[in-house]
């Protein structure tokens, strides 16, 4: 496995600017999202940023969690979820493009959240029938897509993504675990998760958090214990990206990814398996 780190983290850089700093502080990967000024421009840029990557030598995923990058009005809106979800099957697409021109590992996606009373029968419709477009383009461009359960959205755990998979078969259709949910939403062990959900993993989210508080925390200000988190990622043969999310520290970026780099880096070396 791969330590990464999400640009929602430098909104304050310029994309290029960022991953040159993530790559002199010694990340391997970089999960790019995107959003003004961060890949939601022509494909000119696109082919300069996989130039730069393969010279970093640096992987990469796309993730699409944007806050207002389709309505300036309404956070995250329109989703997957939404009556009227063309444009965010749209920009999943977009994105899918993006990842096959990038050469990337995957594009990371959620659900949305349910806002206009919409029962639980016809906001699973909707979403299935939208993954399955996506899913459909995707495994055209030879890309693989990462669901996200997120707490407030309509997947919003382990046990809501199983029920998605009942809907949903498709070889691409993989699963984006992020850490700090698991244990922000009492989904523990943290490594059974891991170890149960292993053959689906393709992208990996960690930050520190608190029990039934969803605040991405910089490491050490939380309650996750890491090393049995991060040495079940090893043991079950996960080789991806593991990938920072601090986007609330964008206004310390440079030092925020030092200081996660020197937390995290130590431990995934003593986990990987001895050569």
């Amino acid at each position: 496995m791969i330590l990464g780190y999400n640009t929602n983290g430098f909104a304050h850089h310029a994309l290029f600017d960022a991953v040159r700093l993530l790559a002199e502080i010694g990340y391997g990967s970089v999960a790019i999202t995107i959003d003004h000024g961060a890949l939601w421009e022509k494909s000119r840029r696109l082919a300069q940023l996989r130039q730069l990557l393969d010279q970093l030598e640096m992987r990469s995923v796309i993730e699409t969690g944007a806050r207002f990058l389709l309505d300036p009005a309404h956070k995250h809106e329109p989703t997957l979820v939404s009556a009227d979800r063309r444009r965010r099957v749209e920009f999943y697409k977009y994105a899918v493009g993006c990842a096959a021109e990038l050469g990337s590992d995957c594009v990371s996606l959620w659900s949305g959240a349910v806002r206009d009373g919409a029962c639980d029968d016809e906001a699973m419709d909707r979403l299935v029938e939208g993954l399955h477009e996506v899913l459909n383009y995707a495994a055209g461009q030879g890309v693989v897509v990462g669901f996200e359960p997120e707490p407030g959205m309509f997947i919003d755990c382990m046990v809501r993504y199983e029920e998605l998979l009942r809907r949903i078969d498709a070889e691409a259709f993989r699963l984006t675990l992020d850490v700090g949910h698991l244990h922000c939403q009492g989904e523990v062990p943290i490594a059974e998760q891991i170890r149960r959900f292993a053959s689906r993993l393709v992208n990996v989210h960690v930050e520190d958090m608190r029990t039934g508080v969803h605040e991405h925390l910089m490491f050490g200000d939380g309650q996750i214990d890491f090393p049995p988190v991060l040495r079940a990622l090893a043991e079950a043969g996960y080789t991806g990206g593991v990938h920072v999310e601090l986007s609330r520290h964008g206004h310390e970026a440079p030092e925020a990814a030092r200081r996660a780099f020197e937390f995290l880096s130590p431990m995934m070396v003593s986990v990987q398996p001895h050569k």
